[in-house]
């Protein structure tokens, strides 16, 4: 099965320091719908791993989430695609749980619920967080240059990822993914 994982925010939609609360501050990146939809139309299985602290600072609540999530599958569905699953870890930094990336519970979840492994797969991501995660994982990382990724940009060789593949965007990792990827 090939897998590609996707964090959220920054790479998907557009990233907000007050955190996506609503379902109508949920806005897409330029071309990040398509490329999720193009990505599916080549066989790729698409999970969404993501850090939703706003949920333990009580910014929203699950049903607020969910319905965001609604709007970001419906929109790629409109475009022929489909999202496999959307995973959140919903504490704050500071409770040390095994979810919230850089930990790889997430990822652990994905391969638990959908009986796949996902080690040697894809991992977009704009984040140091996302790029530690892959690598602890077995993911191939690709950092895109949308939301934190160019302050992320700077923090890798810094912090020995001198090797990660860098994206503008969501569009163009998904380009080099569907190229390297024998179908």
């Amino acid at each position: 099965m090939k897998v590609v994982v996707l964090d959220r925010d920054g790479v998907i939609n557009a990233d907000s320091a007050e955190f996506i609360k609503t379902a109508d501050e949920f806005q897409p990146m330029p071309g990040s719908i398509e490329a999720i939809a193009k990505l599916h139309k080549n066989g790729f299985k698409i999970f969404v791993a993501t850090n939703q602290s706003g949920l333990g600072r009580k910014l929203f609540d699950k049903d607020t989430l969910t319905q965001i999530h609604h709007k970001l599958c419906s929109m790629v569905e409109e475009m022929g695609g489909f999202i496999e699953g959307i995973f959140f870890c919903p504490h704050l930094p500071e409770d040390n749980c095994a979810c919230r990336k850089p930990n790889t519970g997430l990822l652990e979840q994905i391969e638990s619920e959908f009986d796949c492994s996902i080690t040697g797969s894809y991992f977009v991501g704009d984040s140091l967080k996302d790029i530690q995660a892959a690598k602890a994982f077995g993911c191939f990382p690709i950092l895109v240059s949308t939301g934190n990724g160019v302050v992320t940009r700077s923090l890798l060789g810094e912090n020995g990822y001198d090797d990660v593949r860098l994206a503008v965007d969501l569009a163009a990792a998904v380009d080099y993914i569907i190229e390297v990827t024998d179908i």
